[in-house]
């Protein structure tokens, strides 16, 4: 009998120590969910794991990508976001080098990916939160290696003619950035990429080739400087939320159509005077997957801190001029539209 009470004892206390590692504190209940998982600096030591949907959730187990590759670097290094699941780096690393084969300059400059345990951001994105999203510039790497400096200050390169209405610029769009993007929906785990509406029409009427992966791109706001890779949810990720598929067909149709009429980017109603005004609501830790609090309770896993390298992951993260805090898929999108 005695025997029998100390386990019990023993698996209720054990019970209590769980709960306390999952259960968010008074400080984490006050704060919001981007300010707790910005604050995070080093991924925890869990299995990796993309837990939620691509815009809701978060990430254990994630790896870095080396700021530094044969053909690829990463970009403001500053802001501690090239951390991802690693289906997503192995993708990086081998999408690098096939640009690269195909004439895309020494390969690819990365932008953001996740923070080291996802979740919301406090600048920028709504998505990128699970490690399979990814950013890679409308610039080529170059030859010369971009010093940790020049990654900071270098601008963006809009594909866009800003003097006309969604217009590709033909002085700065060539074949290859659209052999670029038919290469990255070629892969078999690219969900989707993400490209400018006016990127998208171009596709549409200048691509001779296979058009059978051209509806994996996307068209959305933004997304002019960069476009964004997609990744499906990896074999046996069971905690992530796929998205519903790409509709059949090449995308070439109204729902391409609806981004050049008035209605996208019409102006928002005038709030009613009459009304007090609702204050949006901020994300909580309560409001992502259960499982997201326990990844951040969970310590740092052991020696990551080398793989921050140049990040300089303490220094406030400022959002460059040249780019919107908001940007493309992460813009709400009024209703009704076309499905994405």
């Amino acid at each position: 009998m005695a025997s029998m009470t100390a386990n019990v004892l023993r698996l209720a206390l054990a019970g209590l120590l769980c709960g306390a590692i999952a259960a968010p504190s008074v400080a984490q209940e006050e704060k919001t969910a981007k300010q707790l998982f910005g604050a995070q600096t080093l991924p925890n030591g869990g299995a990796a794991n993309p837990i939620g949907f691509y815009a809701k959730g978060c990430m254990s187990g994630a790896v870095a990508l080396p700021a530094d590759g044969p053909t690829w670097q990463a970009m403001r290094l500053s802001r501690n976001r090239r951390w991802g699941n690693p289906a997503m780096i192995s993708f990086l690393k081998g999408f690098s080098g096939d640009a690269a084969q195909l004439g895309w300059g020494n390969g690819i400059l990365v932008g953001d990916i996740s923070q080291p345990r996802g979740g919301p951001m406090i600048t920028g994105h709504a998505s990128h939160q699970i490690g399979l999203d990814a950013d890679i510039w409308f610039t080529p790497k170059p030859a010369a290696p971009l010093t940790v400096a020049e990654r900071e200050a270098m601008p963006f390169t809009s594909m866009l003619d800003k003097s006309k209405f969604l217009t590709v610029d033909p002085r700065r769009w060539s074949p290859t950035h659209a052999k670029l993007l038919m290469l990255a929906a070629s892969y078999p785990q690219v969900e989707r990429v993400f490209v400018n509406p006016a990127i998208k029409k171009k596709m549409c009427e200048t691509w001779t080739g296979d058009r059978s992966l051209l509806g994996k791109l996307r068209p959305v706001y933004g997304h002019d400087e960069h476009f964004h890779i997609r990744l499906f949810c990896p074999p046996g990720a069971a905690n992530c939320e796929k998205q519903a598929a790409v509709a059949k067909g090449d995308g070439c149709d109204k729902s391409l159509a609806w981004w050049f009429t008035k209605e996208p980017w019409a102006a928002p109603k005038p709030p009613d005077p009459t009304k007090k005004p609702v204050k949006p609501r901020q994300v909580m830790l309560a409001d992502l997957p259960k499982a997201c609090a326990a990844v951040l309770a969970a310590p740092a896993r052991p020696g990551m801190a080398d793989a921050l390298g140049a990040n300089a992951a303490n220094s406030p993260v400022v959002p460059q001029p040249s780019e919107p805090v908001m940007s493309g898929e992460d813009v709400p999108l009024p209703s009704p539209r076309p499905s994405r």
